[in-house]
C-alpha cells in the first residue's frame, strides 16, 4: 500500500521528541522520552545530537511503516522509555592500536538490543484495543538468519521490533 503522508509534527519539548503521521492506514505517534537517558543512543563518527536525530527518525518511520497494515482509523500511539542499540561504542585507539579520529561501534553476542515502550493502540472511536508496556530483547540477534540486517541501519533492532509487531498487532492485523 502506497503511503501518502498527510501530516507531519516533530517538537522536541521538554527532552521528549514527539512524531505523528496520518497516512492512509494507521496514525502512528511515538514520544521518545529523556532520550539523554537512554542506555545507548551512541555515536561512532558524528555528533550524539545528529546521530540521536537520524536513529530516531529510522525507527518512526519504521514503526510507521509496520502500522501500514494496521486498519486505516486504528491509532498506535507509542512512548519509548529507553534504547540500547546492539554493539558497543569504543575509542578507535583501542580497536585499531593508534587513534584515527573516529570511534567504532563493536557488535558482539553479549551487546543485545534492547528498547523499552509503551504503547496503546485504538480504534476510530477512541476504543483501547490493545495496550501494554514492553521490554524487547534479543539474545540471539547475531544468530537469526536475518541476513539483512548486517548491512541495514539499525537492521538489529528493526528486525527485534518486526517480530515483536507482528506477534503482538495479529489479531489487529486480522482485521485490516
Amino acid at each position: 500500500m502506497n503511503t501518502l503522508i498527510k501530516t507531519a509534527l516533530v517538537s522536541l519539548t521538554a527532552g521528549s521528541l514527539l512524531l505523528s503521521v496520518q497516512t492512509w492506514s494507521a496514525t502512528t505517534e511515538i514520544t521518545w522520552e529523556k532520550p539523554e537517558k537512554y542506555t545507548d543512543v551512541r555515536p561512532a563518527n558524528e555528533s550524539r545530537v545528529k546521530f540521536r536525530e537520524r536513529t530516531f527518525k529510522a525507527l518512526d518511520e519504521y514503526f510507521a511503516k509496520l502500522a501500514e497494515k494496521l486498519p486505516e482509523k486504528d491509532k498506535l500511539a507509542i512512548t519509548v522509555t529507553n534504547l540500547d542499540l546492539a554493539g558497543q561504542v569504543w575509542p578507535s585507539s583501542f580497536v585499531f592500536g593508534n587513534a584515527t579520529g573516529t570511534d567504532v561501534r563493536i557488535v558482539k553476542r553479549v551487546d543485545i538490543p534492547r528498547i523499552k515502550f509503551s504503547y496503546t493502540l485504538t480504534n476510530e472511536a477512541g476504543k483501547v484495543v490493545k495496550s501494554a508496556d514492553v521490554d524487547l530483547k534479543d539474545m540471539g540477534f547475531l544468530d537469526n538468519p536475518r541476513t539483512f540486517t548486517q548491512n541495514t541501519h539499525l537492521g538489529y533492532e528493526k528486525a527485534m521490533i518486526k517480530e515483536w509487531f507482528n506477534e503482538e498487532m495479529a489479531s489487529a492485523l486480522v482485521q485490516n
